[in-house]
């Protein structure tokens, strides 16, 4: 069998750089110290209080993932307001161009290139008798 290259015995000299574990208490053996821990599992995990357990962190998953729905929908509601808004604007802004375009004196501005006059006379109603088309 061929040797392995890939991986590399530690060597005496690496072994004095490793330093060991701060021997000073650590906030979670005082913590177990104070809430006196090891006297629960003496006897084993109390298995009685599993259900109980498992529904608290049930609970707890459906009201995190409850909050982050709610988040999620504001986001989605403020993100369509704005679009909503926006639109809004460009409608505005559309309308009053297309009323101004659509006035007489910018309509005969406009028509005077083609050579088409406004008319002088006003308009007159035609009336036809019963018998007469």
């Amino acid at each position: 069998m061929s040797e392995n290259k890939f991986r590399f015995e530690p060597t005496r000299g690496n072994e004095a750089r490793v330093k060991p574990a701060a021997p000073g208490p650590s906030i979670f053996s005082g913590l177990e110290k104070k809430l006196k821990l090891e006297s629960y599992f003496e006897e084993g995990f109390p298995v009685q209080y599993l259900p109980k357990i498992l529904f608290a962190v049930l609970l707890s998953l459906i009201y995190i993932s409850n909050t982050h729905y709610a988040e999620k929908a504001t986001r989605k509601i403020d993100r369509m307001q704005t679009e909503v808004e926006d639109l809004r604007a460009d409608y505005t802004t559309l309308k009053a161009d297309i009323m101004y375009a659509s006035k007489q004196s910018e309509v005969a501005r406009r028509v005077k290139e083609f050579g088409l006059k406004e008319s002088i006379n006003p308009p007159y109603k035609l009336v036809v008798e019963k018998g007469e088309y």
